[in-house]
């Protein structure tokens, strides 16, 4: 199919999008970190300034190599992205070179000052693979529906067909998530496994794959999901808090009783920024995980609904990008990345509303994180460059 370039103007909305979510993060996070870094390191603006020169910066020079690379390189490349965000997984296991915390290894460190989670480079590196398979050997729209209408002509039966479904994607499939699996839950991270586990099983199924493949594999995942939730007592403890509000209220419940406090205590225009009373001790990981809650005490309703519709209307851009895109791997990168982005961030406020159970997974551009930042933005960068090629 002809396709349309313009070869240095993104998408326009998309790119103010990006920028007011970027914008927004800076803005939240130096309201709400300002005493908090005061009150832990004794200088105002250290994590601020730490998330800037570790996040922002960074995630700006990968978003312009995005932007500029070929499509068809990150195609291309994608395998070795993969590969090696694979091999950065398992040097967290390596004394002196990964570090833990509370019993995880995720981490890498950089000298004495940072470090860097490569789990975050593994979600942007799976949605970029996956595309790309998906978009050749797993083609289901055109190739195989194709050679299934050639086998069904010739008299072929139902389950040779579907047998040969299986054997071309659905357990080739597979057995790619279960690589990615391995690793993540080799270093405890289940929140992120979920992440690639949604964003996986959503672009196999906009691939045009049979539905029932979705259902086969999404059935088994959740028996799965369920034995690691009953099989770590933290765990099985924070789900009881969620679906008991007043199970150990001082325990495992306490963090998501205080965010529903914090909100509750911003009513409709908030207390004024900087002024939250929950970041003093009250809330837990009130710069990270429930930095959302903190912001709505400040904001109140009117702010919290603001942010709220600056990621619906993230969303929405990227499905118009991802329609508009050219061939099906941008189409699947664009829609993987939007998947990506708009779960972690609902996820994250439905978590701090109470609405679903507390998961540790930070909210985009928004939570204290380098890594998480860094990665956003460069996936940010691939979005425009999908937005400059559309079909005509």
């Amino acid at each position: 199919m002809a396709r349309k370039k313009a070869d240095w103007y993104p998408d326009g909305i998309l790119l103010a999008l990006c920028g007011a979510l970027l914008l927004s993060g800076i803005l939240i996070l130096a309201s709400v970190s300002a005493s908090f870094s005061l009150q832990k390191t004794g200088t105002t603006f250290y994590y601020l300034s730490h998330q800037l020169f570790y996040g922002l910066l960074p995630g700006l020079i990968f978003a312009v190599a995005a932007f500029v690379i070929p499509l068809e390189k990150m195609r291309t490349w994608s395998v070795y992205l993969l590969l090696g965000s694979l091999l950065l997984m398992s040097l967290v296991f390596i004394p002196g070179i990964g570090t833990s915390s509370g019993g995880a290894s995720r981490w890498i460190s950089i000298g004495p000052i940072t470090s860097f989670q490569p789990s975050e480079i593994l979600k942007l590196a799976c949605i970029l693979y996956v595309a790309s398979w998906l978009s050749s050997k797993g083609k289901y729209p055109s190739k195989q529906k194709a050679v299934a209408s050639r086998n069904a002509r010739r008299g072929e039966k139902k389950f040779t067909k579907i047998f040969s479904q299986l054997q071309h994607t659905f357990l080739p499939f597979i057995a790619i998530m279960s690589v990615i699996a391995l690793f993540l839950l080799m270093q405890k991270n289940l929140s992120t496994l979920g992440v690639i586990v949604v964003v996986g099983l959503s672009m196999y199924f906009l691939s045009g794959a049979p539905f029932w493949h979705s259902l086969a594999m999404l059935f088994p995942g959740m028996i799965l999901a369920g034995l690691a939730v009953l099989l770590t007592p933290f765990r099985m403890q924070r789900l009881a808090a969620f679906l008991n509000s007043s199970f150990d209220p001082l325990g495992q419940g306490y963090q998501a009783k205080q965010a529903i406090i914090g909100i509750g205590s911003g009513g409709l225009t908030g207390i004024g920024l900087g002024l939250s009373y929950q970041k003093f001790g009250l809330l837990p990981e009130p710069i990270s995980d429930s930095i959302f809650a903190i912001f709505a005490e400040e904001t109140g309703l009117i702010g919290a609904l603001l942010l709220i519709g600056l990621y619906l209307a993230f969303s929405w851009r990227t499905f118009v990008i991802a329609r508009r895109a050219p061939d099906q791997f941008s189409q699947l990168v664009a829609m993987g990345i939007g998947i990506w982005i708009s779960f972690q961030a609902f996820v994250n406020m439905g978590s701090m509303a109470g609405v679903v159970p507390l998961t540790g997974i930070p909210l985009p551009f928004i939570s204290y994180g380098g890594s998480s930042l860094a990665l956003s933005i460069a996936a940010l960068g691939v979005l425009l460059n999908i937005s400059r090629t559309r079909k005509v």
